[in-house]
């Protein structure tokens, strides 16, 4: 049994995450930790996995009591340092410059089994492939095997949907209802959320991101979702009427007032002047009484993110924006695919899926050289890897303005409040966001940019579930053309007008 008690973090400069926190994790318990994008979900992972990775930027206070449990730890994005390693090897050392523990290997045949229900050949064991070489799914899948050999007590799981494709997402919610351990994890996809998650663990931060609070609930996400927006309404409500009804009261009240006091200054005769402080006194209290029915405090809610895209950022009807064929999808001397043909005309929203591995996010990337030399359009990139294009050493705001000819400051940061960046974040290198918040950055670039032609690699991947539906419609509204690799399923249903999944012979339509 996992026991957090009074567990309170915040950033180095007093930034609240988390205040107070208590919270009982029993053994079958699958708890969804969801919130905006800064809000401390990955920090609180760490801290019950190991708190020393917290400290340097963090103050931590409270108590974690562990028991004992064997933690099987899912980190968001796996360290860059592994990559010049050999597959096998991340097997069997704990970390990159660790020593060899030479005993895994005689492990392997069971290593290789859950590798083959992830869908990772199992001659990746005995090859030398590099770790750098595989794909983002691909990392996970091995993570995912790694910790599995642990045989852990609780799974601390921080996004682990990132880059699986369709039928792994499917084996993984399999993998998480069936655990009799507890499993806490933090997704955007809110497909899986509404099929695993029995609790929730929401955390917000209001009043502008100075003031953290947290929501525990035992139920399942989509109940969540809905018995909070109808208790917000009702509250919205409730605090309304009681406000009108106060004010209706109040006139009246007030009237009153005005008239004794005229006549309290007029009258002279003692018996009257007592009738009349009587009356008043009657009055003062009906006016407490009205008083005592404001109840209802006005509901105190995060700050919705609100972005959308200039209607002017368009492309005709019928435009041709793309008319790709490659013979042969490749990397160095490996052939992923071949065969690939692909039309896209404006203002069309088009979406590729496939299986970890086949060269989803290669085929994107020739499609960003063919049309980033292009005049006629204006080509916004965000790919799966955010240092592709994100210098760590830059501050957000600078970014966002790097390629505008003036620069209003006031409407650039009305822009990032509108990602809720304060300006303390956006004066920050790109180092120092959240995966989420940088996820937002460049969509905010695309938008001041205003591209009409959006070429998106999983562009939910790292942003919360809470945030997803405003990105979707966002998406949904855009005038222009969009090609994205996704396997977000509401995003597929909700955005894409056709779905072509990449396999080794090319690209074949599907039915979403």
């Amino acid at each position: 049994m996992l026991e957090i008690k009074n567990l309170t973090i915040k950033t180095a400069d007093e930034k609240p995450l988390i205040m107070e926190l208590n919270l009982v994790v029993n053994s079958e318990d699958k708890i969804a930790i969801i919130g905006e994008e800064g809000n401390g979900k990955s920090t609180l992972l760490k801290v019950i996995n190991n708190k020393s990775e917290v400290e340097p930027y963090a103050n931590i206070s409270g108590e974690v009591h562990k028991h004992g449990l064997v933690i099987g730890y899912l980190e968001q994005s796996l360290d860059s340092d592994w990559n010049e390693l050999p597959v096998h090897e991340y097997f069997v050392r704990n970390s990159p410059n660790s020593e060899i523990n030479h005993e895994i290997y005689t492990r392997f045949n069971e290593i290789s089994k859950t590798l083959s229900k992830l869908g990772i050949s199992p001659k990746t064991l005995e090859s030398e492939q590099l770790i750098g070489t595989l794909s983002g799914g691909e990392k996970v899948k091995i993570q995912i095997a790694k910790l599995l050999q642990k045989n852990p007590d609780i799974l601390l799981l921080d996004e682990p949907t990132n880059d699986l494709d369709i039928e792994t997402l499917e084996w993984l919610e399999e993998l998480i209802v069936s655990q009799k351990i507890p499993v806490m994890f933090v997704s955007h996809d809110e497909t899986l959320l509404e099929k695993t998650a029995n609790m929730i663990l929401h955390l917000e931060q209001v009043k502008s991101k100075h003031e953290a609070r947290h929501t525990v609930k035992k139920t399942d996400y989509r109940t969540y979702v809905e018995e909070r927006e109808q208790q917000l309404f009702k509250q919205s409500k409730d605090h309304g009427r009681e406000r009108r009804n106060y004010k209706d009261d109040k006139r009246i009240i007030s009237h009153q007032k005005s008239s004794v006091r005229a006549h309290q200054i007029k009258i002279k005769d003692s018996a009257v002047r007592r009738l009349l402080n009587k009356k008043m006194r009657n009055i003062l209290v009906q006016e407490e009484k009205a008083e005592s029915k404001l109840v209802t405090d006005k509901p105190e809610v995060e700050d919705p993110i609100f972005i959308s895209f200039d209607k002017e950022a368009s492309i005709p009807n019928g435009k041709k924006v793309l008319d790709l064929n490659i013979k042969e999808l490749k990397i160095g001397e490996r052939i992923l695919a071949k065969n690939i043909e692909l039309l896209v005309s404006g203002p069309s929203k088009v979406a590729i899926i496939g299986d970890n591995g086949i060269g989803k996010t290669t085929l994107l990337r020739e499609i960003y050289k063919d049309l980033s030399g292009r005049e006629d359009i204006s080509v916004g990139y965000m790919p799966q890897n955010y240092n592709d294009i994100l210098n760590p050493n830059m501050k957000a705001i600078n970014y966002l303005t790097s390629d505008l000819e003036s620069v209003d400051r006031d409407v650039i940061s009305a822009y990032m409040g509108r990602i809720k960046l304060d300006w303390q974040e956006m004066n920050s290198k790109t180092s120092q966001l959240s995966y989420g918040q940088k996820a937002k950055l460049m969509i905010l670039k695309m938008m001041v940019d205003r591209n009409n032609v959006l070429l998106l690699d999983e562009p939910t991947r790292n942003l919360s579930a809470i945030s997803n539906p405003v990105i979707r419609e966002m998406l949904k509204s855009f005038n222009g053309s969009i090609i994205t690799i996704s396997h977000d399923r509401k995003l597929l249903r909700e955005v894409c007008d056709v779905v072509y999944k990449l396999e080794k012979d090319g690209l074949k339509k599907k039915i979403f």
